[in-house]
């Protein structure tokens, strides 16, 4: 099974109700990071703060901390190969990355303008607004 790791910025909590105001990224992955390690996923994050030994035993994490730094985490890693950087992976793609589902595309509404190949408009026709003057 891939080892999926999370590697994050110093954080207070992982869950995301720390503090004052709730950071729903935190509380979604923390939710979906629960539901695969229920699954048997081989998945763990690792905080900044409290696992600075975890960013500096991984070669991928260290030479992106070294380019990029934490500004650019959360990193995500499958099997030491980085595939998300700067925002936490959906639950649909961490299953798919565990090799316990496929990742749904989110679908995309296309806006319905009304128009047709046949309606004629006012640009329609030999007649219409669009014409230059022969």
């Amino acid at each position: 099974m891939p080892a999926i790791r999370i590697y994050e910025s110093a954080l207070c909590c992982d869950t995301g109700v720390c503090g004052p105001d709730v950071d729903q990224s935190l509380v979604d992955v923390t939710a979906d990071v629960r539901h695969l390690q229920g699954l048997g996923a081989d998945i763990a994050r690792h905080n900044l703060a409290s696992e600075p030994t975890a960013f500096a035993e991984d070669e991928t994490v260290r030479g992106f901390m070294h380019l990029v730094g934490s500004k650019g985490l959360p990193l995500t890693t499958v099997d030491g190969v980085t595939v998300t950087t700067g925002t936490y992976p959906s639950r649909g793609q961490l299953l798919a990355l565990a090799g316990l589902g496929e990742a749904k595309a989110e679908p995309q509404s296309r806006p319905e303008l009304g128009l047709s190949e046949r309606s004629g408009g006012c640009c329609g026709g030999s007649t219409g607004c669009c014409q230059v003057p022969a």
